[in-house]
């Protein structure tokens, strides 16, 4: 964010053995361990007078959950609206941060945190359930360069098709991933909390809540998604 690189029509991407001072959403912070954690960030731009995109992360996180099925990690599943999860359980984290340049275009910058292996002394604030690409496949990791390799390519097929068709054109495939869909679910900002059922998501990826006064579309930024009568998910 501090040194975006200049536009020389390829997409760069900065890897980092370990973070320091990672975040994730809502000012929290990400944590890694030497050769435990994937870090990285990648710098996508748009064409000038794009609108500002909507529903990003959640296409980051589709691009990341098909990456980890290609690999063979059972139960994949996307929450709303950017975590990916294996049964469950937070695998991966994405924060979206958008940068305005002066030619009126912009540029996106998606941070990905992937858990490999954790210590098993691991404390993660905010989640209860936490797990690691060591507990989810059944046979060895890909080696880190190799687990790269594999969602940089299918975030460059994906963000093309986000590019030109919006989040629209990956809807569906979303919600097929959908962690809550069909479920009593509470909605969590800083100042209140909206219960009701998970819905999916519409076109823009705003979340779609059936609650007691209707039909409610819920934004990206300011909630946490929690099912109801349940640990924090």
């Amino acid at each position: 964010m501090e040194r975006m690189p200049a536009d020389d029509g390829t997409v760069h991407v900065l890897v980092a053995d370990r973070q320091t001072a990672g975040r994730g959403r809502r000012g929290r912070q990400w944590q890694s361990w030497p050769e435990g954690s994937l870090t990285f960030s990648l710098a996508w731009r748009f064409a000038a007078s794009t609108p500002a995109p909507a529903g990003l992360s959640l296409a980051a996180g589709l691009a990341v959950a098909r990456a980890l099925e290609r690999i063979g990690v059972p139960g994949v599943q996307l929450k709303w609206p950017n975590d990916v999860l294996v049964n469950g359980e937070k695998l991966v984290g994405i924060l979206v941060e958008l940068q305005p340049a002066r030619d009126r275009s912009l540029a996106a910058v998606i941070g990905i945190g992937i858990n490999l292996s954790l210590p098993p002394d691991a404390h993660v604030e905010h989640h209860a359930g936490v797990t690691d690409l060591a507990r989810a496949l059944e046979s060895t990791p890909p080696s880190r360069p190799a687990l790269l390799a594999y969602v940089l390519a299918e975030l460059h097929l994906l963000l093309d098709t986000y590019s030109v068709a919006g989040f629209a054109a990956l809807k569906n495939a979303w919600e097929q991933r959908n962690a809550f869909a069909d479920l009593p679910v509470r909605i969590s900002s800083d100042h209140e909390s909206t219960d009701g059922t998970c819905l999916g998501v519409d076109d823009d990826g705003a979340l779609l809540l059936d609650t007691a006064s209707g039909v409610q579309r819920i934004l990206a930024g300011d909630v946490s998604l929690r099912p109801l009568g349940g640990e924090t998910a």
